[in-house]
């Protein structure tokens, strides 16, 4: 069970899915269906809400065809936050209105150019955040983080991402004390010396599950990994987000995630 400072979110703020998604990047030539992905995206606000999260919901942004994935726009750390830089130029303009729905909620810092950081490839275990340097974030967007996180009382570290878009593509928490993992897909050692358990699942997309407090989203494309983590006591719940998955993104990528004071949320 989580301690009493790992809990589900307070708030989420998710952003609509616009007709210009069609456009968004990604490195897949399967087509993709916005309205259907406007259902999915249905589905998953209804579930933060079910588990007592309070969802805050942007408007699509037509100029921006990625905007949908949010959490790739800020680092929410606590009384502190980051709006970040991402590290695809064509994403930049999506940060504005994101800062602005957050400025009555947390202490914001911006990244300064050159530095280029997406959400997405930071984890937070506790006291630790895990950066992964990828195509979307280098060393200087995880020494930018850094800064912050001190202020919060948080350690950094950063973890090599050599294949896939982001580090929580293929790793994700499921409690406190314990990541999902794509098999292969990274390096464990960094996890293991920081003294997680690590469950390591077959699935692509079973590496990349939304914990909210004890209850955890899982794609309906990892079936197996929900069956297992059924088996070990979690609350687990099956999403279809093969929509987004076509976009490259998955549950994490779709929202952004707000603790309640004196608590952590993943």
């Amino acid at each position: 069970m989580p301690s009493p400072g790992f809990h589900a979110p307070h708030t989420a703020i998710v952003r609509d899915v616009p007709d210009a998604y069609l456009h968004c990047l990604r490195s897949g030539e399967l087509p993709l269906d916005v309205a259907r992905a406007r259902l999915q995206h249905r589905d998953y606000v209804a579930a933060l809400a079910a588990a007592g999260v309070e969802v805050l919901r942007l408007a699509a942004d037509e100029a921006h065809p990625d905007a949908c994935f949010i959490e790739d726009t800020a680092v929410i750390l606590g009384a502190h936050a980051l709006i970040s830089r991402p590290g695809a130029p064509s994403r930049r303009g999506e940060c504005g209105p994101v800062a602005a729905a957050l400025r009555a909620r947390c202490e914001l810092h911006t990244m300064a150019a050159p530095a280029i950081l997406d959400g997405g490839d930071v984890l937070r275990a506790g006291p630790l955040l895990f950066v992964g340097l990828s195509q979307r974030t280098d060393a200087a967007g995880a020494r930018s983080l850094a800064a912050v996180a001190a202020r919060e009382g948080l350690e950094l570290r950063t973890v090599p991402v050599a294949a896939g878009l982001h580090l929580k593509s293929a790793v994700t928490l499921i409690d406190e004390h314990t990541l999902v993992l794509h098999d292969g897909a990274l390096d464990p050692a960094p996890f293991t010396a920081a003294g997680l358990d690590l469950l390591r699942v077959s699935e692509p997309a079973g590496g990349n599950v939304l914990a909210l407090g004890p209850r955890l989203l899982v794609s309906a494309d990892a079936p197996a990994t929900a069956a297992l983590l059924l088996g070990r006591g979690y609350e687990v719940v099956s999403l279809d987000v093969s929509e987004f998955h076509r976009g490259d993104g998955a549950l994490t990528c779709l929202s952004l995630r707000l603790p309640a004071p004196g608590t952590w949320c993943a």
